[in-house]
């Protein structure tokens, strides 16, 4: 057996600087208060469509995936404490002597789901906005781009949180605080108030699956195609990963960071499905999927609605926050392990990856101002995500198989291998099928795919450029730089 050498990993030597430690686990679980803004955001889709009960079943069970998962993930990110980018950097570990480009397509999918926050965020919020407060404001310019007052406004925010960034950890994490703190008063208005409401009954509680398709596959493919689009925002409590190197302690910080913010937002999705849609029917939702909060707002606070909205926007920028944080990461952690062009393995004075950022602003931006909706956005940027999980997983139960002896802090038991294998596979699954079935939800169809397998196309191509023309190395399949020889996988489960 060969003893795995730490130093033979592929880590470009452009920036000798590395990330400032300067987190602590709380730090992290703030940035995970935006997946309770992406279910906000999306809940009034998936009730209107198939009801409160249909909505509760598949937003309870993406959110019990991904608790399991961040319980998976505790091991690599601790076995790598130096590796910046998440679980796209486990994939690239795990995968790359067996398939070199399962490296590069998990990161370019796991970029693209976080950066995509940015675009649909922004447009929400100016969305909202302008139904709120400027309802008159309907003006429109269509001259190869699509110009009006919520894209002027999405655009803003996005400048806006670049700066914010650009600027170091410590604004992020102030800014992460105020609109994380903020973001507690819409979810008890959201979560308790309603069960306390006149309005508020249980026959509202409709159960839409039953009508999808009339027939039992038809019930199946539609709960794994939601499932497969509700990963997007459920599995997103991984983001406490992302800034392993960054916490003061690195293996306590990161595991409490990781399952105390899965916890959370465990309760966040259980209970408002049933708070919302027991208070609000789902004609009235499906009518109006973002605007019916603006109503239940209404009968709950009354004129005080307008302060309660400015905090579910503080919600949204808390999810563009930590999506410029963590998309600007994914891309240098992938230039530092060589998945991907030198010129991201960057940071500036204020040791941030600001070049990253540059890229988050540029393609939000004109994301914002040439698609039509942010339909498109969430179709095309949710496959490589859930991909990216799928490598991500398998490679946990691949590493212990190549690397048996390599430190691991926080080592797992055997079931949880197990475990790791069934939900690699589960996701590949839902990945297929989603997909394949996106238009089932209403929310895009094949040229969303087509987006999505382009940009797997282009992460394994700039890994490629990165490879031979770069580093000048020849370019290979199997990559076993770095890797061990191959030990029977049953043996090292049996040692779990």
């Amino acid at each position: 057996m060969t003893t795995f050498d730490p130093s033979s990993v592929a880590v470009a030597a452009v920036d000798e600087r590395s990330l400032l430690k300067s987190m602590r686990w709380y730090d992290g679980f703030v940035m995970a208060l935006s997946n309770p803004g992406f279910i906000i955001a999306s809940l009034g889709y998936t009730t209107g469509q198939i009801g409160a009960l249909g909505a509760l079943l598949v937003w309870l069970g993406s959110m019990v995936i991904a608790v399991l998962q961040n319980k998976i993930y505790t091991e690599p990110a601790t076995m790598f404490p130096d590796h910046s980018g998440g679980i796209a950097m486990y994939a690239f570990e795990g995968w790359r002597s067996r398939f070199s480009l399962a490296g590069p397509m998990s990161a370019i999918g796991y970029w693209a789901g976080w950066s995509s926050v940015l675009a649909i965020f922004g447009l929400t919020t100016g969305s909202l906005i302008q139904s709120q407060w400027f309802p008159s404001a309907t003006w429109s310019v269509s001259v190869g781009i699509h110009l009006d007052l919520p894209r002027v406004i999405a655009v803003a925010l996005i400048l806006a949180i670049w700066v914010i960034n650009a600027f170091g950890v410590t604004p992020v994490k102030i800014m992460g605080y105020l609109t994380g703190g903020l973001l507690f008063i819409p979810l008890i208005l959201f979560m308790i108030v309603p069960f306390f409401l006149a309005d508020f009954h249980w026959s509202n509680l409709t159960w839409g699956l039953s009508g999808a398709g009339g027939s039992t596959w038809g019930i199946i493919q539609l709960t794994l195609v939601w499932l497969y689009l509700n990963a997007w925002s459920a599995y997103g409590i991984e983001v406490c990963a992302t800034f392993a190197p960054e916490y003061h302690d690195t293996e306590k910080d990161t595991n409490k960071a990781l399952m105390r913010a899965a916890m959370f937002c465990l309760a966040v999705y259980a209970v408002l499905p049933i708070a919302t849609g027991g208070a609000v029917t789902q004609k009235a939702i499906a009518a109006a999927p973002l605007g019916f909060y603006a109503t239940l707002l209404q009968h709950e606070v009354g004129a005080f609605s307008n302060v309660v909205i400015v905090f579910m926007i503080g919600s949204f920028l808390l999810g563009m926050n930590a999506a410029s944080a963590d998309g600007a990461r994914a891309l240098y952690g992938m230039a530092r392990t060589g998945m991907t062009i030198k010129w991201f393995d960057h940071l500036n004075k204020h040791d941030v990856p600001n070049r990253g950022m540059y890229v988050d602003v540029v393609v939000n931006c004109l994301a914002v101002l040439f698609l039509p909706s942010t339909v498109a956005i969430l179709a095309a940027s949710n496959l490589g995500y859930v991909l990216c999980h799928v490598f991500a997983l398998s490679a946990v139960v691949l590493l212990r198989r190549d690397r048996p002896t390599a430190p691991r802090p926080l080592r797992l038991a055997r079931p949880w291998l197990w475990l790791a294998a069934f939900l690699a596979v589960f996701n590949l699954l839902i990945t297929a099928i989603g997909a394949t079935s996106f238009q089932l939800t209403g929310y895009g169809g094949v040229p969303e795919l087509l987006v999505g397998l382009a940009l797997l196309a282009v992460g394994c191509l700039l890994y490629i450029y990165r490879r031979v023309v770069q580093d000048k190395q020849a370019f290979r399949l199997r990559d076993r730089t770095g890797a061990e020889l191959a030990q029977p996988l049953a043996l090292d489960l049996a040692e779990g």
